[in-house]
């Protein structure tokens, strides 16, 4: 028995019981009594025997599989995506398999992957952009729930919040501040250039000039810059809404240490994603919070009950959380 693997054979003879006892031991739901499936186990256990899932996934044509397809690791706001499905889909029953793309194009690459692994679904942060990949994930009816996505399909899904009324919360939280001269820095992304137009409708609303707006690149480095930029610019804003977190700490960074000017007392600036340093004593910033545990929850539903034909992106609720980058109180 020792130079070769254990089977259910094994352990059916170990135990005293039929192969089809054994493997009803180990199948969720299956018609076998408490203190059987018990004993059945512990000799497993003893035995160190692992059922072989693959013939269940077969016969069902399900492979119990979700991918999970992450950027890159330089935003903590991944981690806590990544955390919230993994938590979300092990409550389903779910087993995970983790994939890393490097920007969002690269999620349309990975499509035929996908596919040819028999996953029963994929979950992502990352966008669909091509129409080429949507159609093949399509044809093949693989689920796709998306945070970000702007296309969407019969087996593409998108979870996400009202990006639109998050920019325009942001300009009307620091609007009741005092605000009057405001930026915004953004990224390529479906998500930011929502953010954006709601953002600039609620300036426009108050009879202000429209934002300076700057393509920054989602990460620190790129806060840094667009923070010199916005430095050099002739009128200073007063008010900076960045597309995520980083973004914004990398301006706070630039206009503190180069420039000696501080938050709120120079200017206001409003964060996106709620990541952990956000909340730091050394920037309390002011953030959107994009409730990502009911986005997973949302999104695990939408995987495990398809819904036939395009469907309007299933909205959950943001919060603005204020901290002393924007004061404390109106």
């Amino acid at each position: 028995m020792k130079d070769r693997p254990i089977t259910s054979h094994d352990v059916a003879r170990l135990a005293g019981v039929s192969q089809s006892a054994v493997s009803r031991a180990f199948t969720p739901d299956a018609s076998i009594s408490p203190a059987l499936r018990e004993k059945v186990r512990a000799v497993a256990a003893r035995l160190g025997y692992q059922p072989n899932l693959l013939p269940r996934m077969m016969i069902k044509g399900r492979s119990g599989i979700v991918a999970i397809v992450v950027g890159g690791g330089y935003n903590p706001f991944h981690a806590a995506t990544l955390e919230a499905f993994s938590h979300a889909l092990q409550q389903a029953g779910k087993r995970i398999m983790l994939v890393q793309a490097q920007s969002d194009r690269m999620l349309d690459e990975m499509v035929g992957d996908l596919i040819g692994y028999r996953v029963d679904g994929v979950v992502t942060a990352l966008s669909i952009l091509s129409p080429k990949a949507a159609d093949a994930i399509t044809a093949h009816r693989i689920p796709v729930v998306t945070l970000n996505s702007g296309i969407t399909s019969t087996s593409i899904h998108v979870v996400g919040i009202d990006n639109e009324g998050a920019g325009r919360a942001a300009a009307n939280h620091m609007l009741a501040r005092g605000a009057r001269r405001f930026s915004y820095v953004g990224a390529d992304s479906v998500a930011s250039r929502a953010r954006e137009k709601g953002y600039r409708q609620a300036i426009a609303s108050a009879g202000l000039s429209p934002p300076l707006c700057l393509s920054g690149t989602l990460d620190h480095g790129g806060g840094m810059t667009a923070g010199r930029i916005m430095l050099q610019a002739s009128d200073r804003s007063d008010a900076i809404f960045c597309v995520n977190d980083l973004t914004a700490i990398g301006v706070m960074d630039v206009w503190r240490l180069e420039a000696g000017l501080s938050f709120p007392g120079d200017a206001q600036i409003i964060g996106f994603d709620d990541i952990p340093a956000s909340a730091w004593p050394g920037y309390a910033l002011t953030t959107i919070n994009q409730n990502v545990d009911q986005m997973a929850t949302c999104a695990i539903d939408l995987i495990e009950n398809p819904r036939e034909g395009p469907a309007d992106p299933h909205l959950v609720d943001f919060r603005v959380i204020v901290r002393s980058t924007t004061g404390t109180s109106f």
